[in-house]
């Protein structure tokens, strides 16, 4: 068995004879089709008059004379010439695949999760119908993020943007290597330039100024509004039709100034925190010991910083109520200390913010989108007079869907959980009025 190449096809004149075996690359046949040099596999019927054409241009090569190039009937395309014989292996970018060849031993059909096939083969190769995703700063925060949803192989696509030169290509190249390690098939890269939002389906907003040891979240406000309006027009204009979370601090304000320069419906505007503080509150309460992390339930609303509501009411262990497991002073405490989280981490580390949980929690609503399902978490939304509190953005308990919200949910919260809820809400409106 030998394999033909380009080399092969330039040197025969008229018509090349070759073994039922042998294997034509794609890129042979390609040149043989524009020399029109005709393929003639062993058993096969040459045309009349080939094979003394064949001896003739075998001799003059011998002699070393010029053989001149055959002009003759195209031959059949490369995926008919080799039925059965072409290796994927030798495909170049951009040739027709073969009807024979599996997509999923191409691309990987199945995502590492087992979730469900998302492309379909075309005459010109796998056409991913997976969601695209992009993520805006490549620092702690989008960096973390862009490589954990690219390893939920939920999408076709994710792009990391940032201004630095090289940042967000190298991280993404330096993530891409990995994929035969983690076993993701989402393709992911890096850009400079906002435009390189171009259709995506859903874009995670991190780039922003991060809090430094003693400065507060409102601290943030003027550099980091400037940041999002500016990444919010590009969103609305190569992206519209996208579902954006935002993760910029001040949570509450950077997520009205998104969604008003972006003019998008309120659904499809999303802070997040709310997932981030009540991970943060339940992680804490498992360092009670009297559970595991994964199996206490608690849900965190109002605001992402001093007006942080957490309904004990709805918060469970094993299934258990909370309050009849801890002490209240001790539960008082980890609400407190929950609250405080942020700026516990940015204390210790001296320099920069927390990242690792943000991170998780922002892909973690991206996800919850693109699969669907019941769960109820915590988010950044347009409250529209839902718990009767004021028509502002704040933390409330919803479900999402792939459009972004599809709900606010109702829960039976005490009537003091209602109220703090509603003083938390009318203090975010306050700030959100202060803007402008």
């Amino acid at each position: 068995m030998s394999v033909i190449s380009v080399v092969d096809i330039e040197n025969a004149s008229g018509v090349l004879n070759i073994g039922q075996k042998d294997i034509l690359t794609p890129l042979a046949a390609d040149r043989a089709k524009e020399l029109g040099v005709k393929i003639v596999r062993d058993g096969q019927k040459q045309p009349a008059g080939a094979a003394q054409a064949s001896a003739g241009a075998s001799s003059r090569a011998a002699a070393g004379q010029r053989v001149p190039r055959a002009r003759g009937p195209a031959p059949p395309p490369p995926d008919k010439v080799n039925s059965g014989a072409m290796s994927a292996a030798l495909y170049r970018r951009g040739a027709p695949l073969p009807q024979a060849l599996r997509l999923d031993a191409l691309v990987g059909a199945r995502a590492s999760n087992d979730a469900p096939a998302a492309a379909v083969l075309t005459p010109t190769g796998p056409r991913d119908r997976r969601p695209s995703v992009a993520v805006i700063g490549a620092g702690h925060v989008g960096s973390m993020s862009a490589l954990r949803l690219t390893e939920s192989s939920l999408f076709s696509r994710t792009v990391l943007i940032d201004i630095v030169p090289g940042l967000a290509s190298g991280l993404a190249l330096d993530m891409w290597h990995s994929s035969a390690l983690r076993g993701f098939s989402t393709r992911i890269e890096g850009s400079t330039e906002l435009s390189a939002v171009q259709g995506a389906d859903y874009v995670v907003m991190t780039a922003g100024r991060p809090r430094q040891p003693g400065m507060s979240r409102t601290d943030l406000t003027s550099v980091n509004a400037e940041i999002i309006s500016n990444v919010a027009d590009a969103i609305r204009t190569y992206a519209p039709r996208a579902v954006v979370v935002v993760v910029t601090n001040p949570l509450e304000e950077m997520t009205h100034i998104m969604a008003a320069r972006t003019g998008f419906p309120p659904e499809r505007v999303i802070g997040m925190a709310g997932v981030l503080d009540s991970a943060r509150f339940c992680s804490l309460v498992a360092l009670t010991g009297i559970a595991q992390p994964r199996d206490i339930k608690a849900i965190a609303l109002g605001s992402h910083g001093a007006e942080m509501v957490i309904p004990l009411s709805q918060a469970t262990a094993n299934g258990r109520p909370l309050e009849l497991q801890l002490p209240a002073d001790e539960l008082t405490a980890i609400v407190e200390r929950t609250r405080d989280s942020g700026a516990e981490v940015v204390k210790l580390l001296q320099k920069g913010s927390a990242y690792f949980s943000p991170a998780e929690s922002a892909a973690a609503m991206v996800c919850a989108m693109v699969t669907g399902g019941d769960s109820t978490i915590a988010a950044c939304v347009q409250s529209r007079g839902a718990y009767a509190v004021a028509d502002t953005r704040v933390g409330l308990p919803v479900r999402l869907g792939p459009g972004g919200v599809s709900e606010i949910v109702n829960l039976a919260l005490t009537r003091g959980e209602r109220a703090d809820l509603a003083k938390a809400a009318a203090s975010i409106a306050a700030r959100i009025s202060a803007l402008g």
